[in-house]
């Protein structure tokens, strides 16, 4: 295999059978820099006919699915963010939708993790907006986190297959009136791309090492059993608070870095709360302050995306 040295570009033959995924480092034989050269990896393109559907909510991942299988679709369910990253590098889909008020890891945050890695990037991803009252909002989100569309959850029926055939490069019907009809699907096989000039790169002379951060102090949760009504309603908070991030991220990110969450939205989590405390029981509420708790916890894990 032929390389280049970045620093004086001289061409050095390197054998094939030596490189390895995480590199062979050797000394530049003109300019003695030292290089760093890795074996390109073979990348499995994601398969078109896969999608991913996470939502905590079943009535909402079998709507989807239903639309999804009548058009030839295999459908990977999952129900929080950790299990959707997994199966996501696991079966590498066409696309994933996922809801933005997925537990564990918001599906926003989802977004962003597939989208940095390289065999997860690829992936097309819809954000599926929980719009609490649909009549609020009359307007495009504030930022879509890298994400290639988004749904409202009263769109799926009427939009979701035409977003889904806009990513695949299919033209709206009346473009092509004159085929009705869609082709089948064929089971696809993995694609696989040759295999990538290998990486060069010279090894600097010292590394200085990141400086530690004090952790952050434990936070004390609110112990419960397994509940369904806890579920619910610890479902409807984060639902409530990812919807406020999704249509005011940037004043919210502001607000989170000058602590300013409650006060800056204080109109917005009045009527959440409003909402909240109309769907859940009063039994419920006594058990903890659920809604305040998602608010929480979700000031807490943004400080920690923003590095504050």
């Amino acid at each position: 295999m032929i390389v280049g040295c970045p620093k004086c570009k001289i061409k050095l033959k390197v054998a094939d059978e030596k490189l390895t995924p995480e590199g062979i480092r050797f000394k530049c034989p003109k300019c003695s820099t030292v290089l760093l050269v890795r074996k390109p990896s073979v990348q499995i393109k994601p398969l078109a006919n896969k999608v991913i559907v996470a939502h905590e909510n079943q009535t909402i991942v079998e709507r989807i699915s239903k639309a999804l299988t009548e058009k030839g679709f295999t459908v990977i369910a999952a129900r929080d963010g950790i299990e959707t990253m997994i199966k996501s590098v696991k079966e590498l889909p066409f696309l994933a939708i996922l809801d933005v008020a997925l537990p564990k890891i918001y599906g926003f945050e989802v977004c962003k993790r597939l989208k940095e890695r390289a065999e997860t990037k690829e992936i097309k991803v819809i954000l599926i907006s929980s719009i609490y009252d649909k009549t609020r909002y009359r307007r495009e989100p504030n930022s879509l986190h890298g994400a290639d569309d988004y749904i409202e959850e009263h769109q799926i029926e009427e939009l979701l297959i035409d977003k889904i055939d806009v990513l695949r490069g299919i033209k709206p019907k009346e473009e092509i009136a004159e085929k009705p009809k869609e082709p089948a699907f064929e089971k696809p096989q993995p694609k696989v791309e040759m295999p990538a000039p290998p990486k060069v790169e010279a090894i600097p002379k010292a590394a200085v090492p990141p400086q530690a951060t004090a952790p952050a102090p434990p936070k004390q949760e609110i112990k419960v059993g397994a509940d369904e009504a806890v579920e619910k309603a610890r479902r409807l908070a984060r639902t409530i608070i990812s919807d406020i991030y999704l249509y005011s991220s940037s004043k919210m990110e502001d607000a989170v870095k000058n602590n300013s969450v409650y006060s800056e939205f204080a109109s917005e989590i009045k009527e959440g709360l409003k909402l909240y405390d109309g769907r859940i029981s009063q039994e419920t509420r006594n058990k903890g302050d659920f809604f305040r708790e998602a608010i929480d916890n979700f000031i807490e894990n943004k400080k920690k995306v923003l590095k504050i």
